[in-house]
Order: structure tokens, then C-alpha cells, then sequence
């Protein structure tokens, strides 16, 4: 159904066309189109099969911030036996004023 004053369907398929021309244009270019018999352009469903052929290239600053973990693991896994052992040291007070803190930020 189309919206007669800013005809958004149509504005939407025509958007839909440009981008399977692209794509079929990019299969081209890199030759991954095969021609059909009938020398009509590939099937929606061709094309669809095409388009999951995507490649995400990451930055170099991105592949490193990827495979270096932003934690100490050694720190994280001596916390965990300590707090399952009973051994890791709590303040009570420290947390109650903290509690107390968050509680007059929420009423504010």
C-alpha cells in the first residue's frame, strides 16, 4: 500500500532495484556471475545465495584490540577462588555507604 504524499512504496522498491543492480554489477566485476541459458540476469534467489558471500575486513587496530583480552585473567580467576573459598575481604561499611549513595541518587 502506498502513502500518496511521499509515495514510500515505491521509493522503497526503487531503492531495493538499485541495490540488487549493485550487487549484480560487483558479481561482474568480479566475475562470480555465470551467465544463464536463457541470457536472462540471475534469479532473485541467485542473487540472494550471492549476497551471503559478504567479507568484513577489520582494521588492524580493531584485530588487535579483538585478540588482546582488556582484563588480567590471572587477577579475575585468584578473585573468583577467593570469593568460592570465603577468603576474599568485604568492608560492610564501605558497602553500606555506597548503598546509601545510590539510594539518594535514585531519589533525586
Amino acid at each position: 500500500m502506498t502513502n500518496p504524499i511521499t509515495q514510500q512504496a515505491s521509493v522503497a522498491a526503487a531503492d531495493l532495484n538499485a541495490r540488487q543492480a549493485e550487487s549484480r554489477a560487483k558479481a561482474r566485476a568480479l566475475g562470480d556471475e555465470k551467465p544463464r541459458a536463457d541470457g536472462k540476469e540471475a534469479a532473485p534467489a541467485e542473487e540472494a545465495r550471492r549476497s551471503n558471500d559478504d567479507v568484513l575486513m577489520l582494521s588492524a587496530a580493531a584485530q588487535s584490540a579483538m585478540a588482546e583480552p582488556a582484563f588480567d585473567r590471572a587477577k579475575v580467576d585468584a578473585i573468583k577462588d577467593a570469593i568460592r573459598d570465603g577468603n576474599y575481604p568485604l568492608n560492610a561499611k564501605r558497602i553500606a555507604e555506597n548503598f546509601v549513595a545510590i539510594e539518594q541518587m535514585i531519589r533525586e
